[in-house]
């Protein structure tokens, strides 16, 4: 594996770096403690070609591979979690999806104008009753003509208040568990489709976070993605990429924790010299400077595995789960570095700390990443081909032939 990083990789690692500085950096302390979601965020974005980065240029895309997404990740999130969120739900959790799973005329009319920004994506799985056991879903779909009818609600979605198209699942069948599972996406301004803002999180303020609901939404079959009892494969291969893209941004906050830390142990003088110069405090920054290179490393093994397609399930679930776990390490111990003063807003380590405590629950908490770790080293899971494999990213495709020859 080559760690250097090409041209087009260092090409948008520093325009995303330079986009989140400038359009956010300045004013994200504010927006966080108000609470406020700036839709322009998600228009400049787009305009650069941000929410269409890894999807290749024939369906609107930028044509990048998940290196280049993984370092897009790593920046938005060293300024902010709320904007490696809008790239998780838009383009990790939908965008990708469609890539892999619709027809050619939905990416046509759905990937299309994602892919350059037109139109906002997300993902809708998660209900009130139903987190990580996808068996439990309550929300129902019932065959009608050439309409599916839709009843039921989803809950924590992110950017429900401004997608356009939401990718959602449904049971066709609640006795089959996850096997009645279908995959559709709902448009905004479907009859009986509503959402609403979910206030009051411990993190992520500066994000939009909401709910759906469905009352006798017609959504035509057209906009079945997949095959009937498909949704569950759809949604795991949805959060295959939705955990790429939150490792990835586990990577940046926790180098934000680390420079926070270091700038603040040089500035903070007690007894006489740099807090810097005190032991303990080393060992908190010995600990954010390991668990990032390891984090890092991690992200681009599973980047280079995904650039090649196929079924990449545990390098990614190992690398979300460690790099979040790092992440929330080091906020933790950033706020220590800090003292009293980490304790308060005038300082970002709190803001840190409070958007790292997510990141270890969405996704799979660490906990289902345990066992699904612990099951593939003792050889009792095996994860199997997909119907429909993620594609290779743009440019392998002919190296694997090559190399194949």
């Amino acid at each position: 594996m080559n760690f250097e990083l090409t041209d087009d990789q260092k090409q948008v690692r520093d325009m995303v770096r330079e986009f989140a500085q400038k359009e956010v950096a300045p004013y994200i302390q504010e927006w966080d403690a108000k609470g406020e979601f700036h839709r322009e965020v998600l228009d400049k974005m787009g305009e650069l070609g941000i929410l269409g980065l890894p999807i290749p240029e024939q369906y609107g895309g930028s044509g990048f591979d998940y290196v280049s997404l993984a370092l897009a990740c790593e920046e938005v999130e060293y300024v902010d979690t709320f904007l490696r969120v809008i790239l998780s739900v838009h383009v990790g959790l939908n965008s990708l999806a469609l890539l892999q799973w619709a027809n050619e005329e939905q990416k046509q009319r759905f990937l299309v104008p994602q892919a350059m920004g037109k139109k906002i994506g997300t993902f809708g799985l998660t209900e009130p009753n139903a987190g990580s056991d996808a068996g439990s879903i309550e929300t129902t779909a019932v065959r009608d003509g050439d309409f599916y009818v839709l009843n039921g609600a989803k809950m924590w979605i992110s950017l429900a208040d401004v997608a356009d198209n939401f990718l959602v699942f449904a049971s066709l069948d609640r006795s089959k568990k996850h096997k009645g599972l279908t995959a559709f996406v709902v448009e905004r301004g479907m009859e009986g489709f509503t959402t609403a803002s979910i206030k009051g999180k411990l993190g992520v303020r500066a994000g939009n976070t909401g709910e759906l609901a469905f009352n006798n939404v017609r959504v035509p079959v057209a906009n079945r993605i997949g095959e009937e009892g498909e949704g569950f494969k759809i949604a795991m291969s949805c959060i295959d990429q939705g955990r790429f893209t939150v490792g990835a941004g586990a990577v940046g906050l926790t180098r934000a924790c680390l420079d926070a830390s270091v700038k603040y142990a040089h500035e903070r003088e007690t007894f006489g010299v740099e807090i810097g110069r005190h032991q303990l405090v080393q060992q908190m920054i010995a600990k954010m400077a390991l668990g990032y290179e390891t984090s890092y490393l991690l992200t681009m093994k599973a980047a280079e595995c995904k650039n090649r397609g196929g079924r990449n399930t545990r390098e990614t679930s190992m690398m979300k789960w460690h790099a979040c776990d790092v992440a929330l390490q080091s906020a933790d111990d950033a706020i220590q570095v800090h003292g009293a003063y980490g304790f308060s807003n005038e300082y970002p380590v709190e803001r840190f700390w409070r958007n790292s405590r997510g990141a270890v629950i969405y996704e799979g908490p660490r906990e289902i990443h345990t066992i699904l770790q612990a099951l593939r080293a003792l050889g009792y899971r095996e994860d199997k081909p997909l119907s429909h494999p993620q594609l290779p990213a743009v440019g392998f495709e002919l190296e694997d032939l090559v190399t194949a020859g």
